[in-house]
């Protein structure tokens, strides 16, 4: 791979593992902790992530626990996770908060796999941007002499061969996480 196009190889990784950060935010009807990645509690007046304020575990692979360090956070934990877009009801008893993730439903597994589809879709359409500013900085290059045609046209083809292959990458990623929300 040519050095000019290094920097987009790189934001193009970048979009990938934002995708699978989102794919892990979307629960399988099985315990994750990365379910509960983006919900954040008041801490002291501030915004925290709740694995910064508390121990996650998953004792069976339909239960996660929540261990908060701090024992006054058991309220605020629970209130936080019932106004999440989880659907589901944390118990605690006080100490530690569990998570009982049910079985899925055929109707809320054909919804997740439309989310899924969206955040696949949201990073092609980053990918497709990337390449969009790789291809108007290959083209200022050109102009500005710095760049031949000849060149410019390898790079160009370079750039569409990565970014087609990046795009295959989300689309087995989806994939892959379409047949986990799917298995009974």
């Amino acid at each position: 791979m040519s050095p000019e196009l290094k920097m987009y190889d790189e934001k193009m990784q970048k979009t990938i593992e934002s995708v699978k950060a989102d794919f892990a935010t979307v629960r399988a009807g099985r315990a994750n902790a990365g379910v509960l990645d983006r919900i954040t509690v008041e801490y002291y007046g501030t915004p925290t992530p709740l694995n910064q304020v508390a121990a996650i575990a998953t004792p069976d692979p339909r239960t996660l626990t929540i261990q908060p360090w701090d024992a006054s956070l058991v309220k605020a934990i629970s209130k936080a996770i019932q106004t999440s877009d989880l659907g589901i009801n944390p118990q605690n008893d006080g100490r530690i908060i569990r998570l009982a993730f049910p079985q899925l439903t055929e109707e809320r597994r054909k919804e997740l796999t439309k989310l899924v589809r969206k955040y696949g879709e949201g990073g092609k359409v980053a990918l497709r941007n990337i390449r969009r500013d790789a291809m108007d900085d290959i083209k200022k290059k050109t102009k500005k002499s710095e760049l031949t045609e000849d060149d410019q046209k390898i790079l160009e083809k370079e750039l569409q061969e990565l970014t087609d292959k990046r795009s295959k990458e989300i689309d087995e990623l989806t994939a892959k996480k379409e047949q986990e929300l799917m298995a009974v």
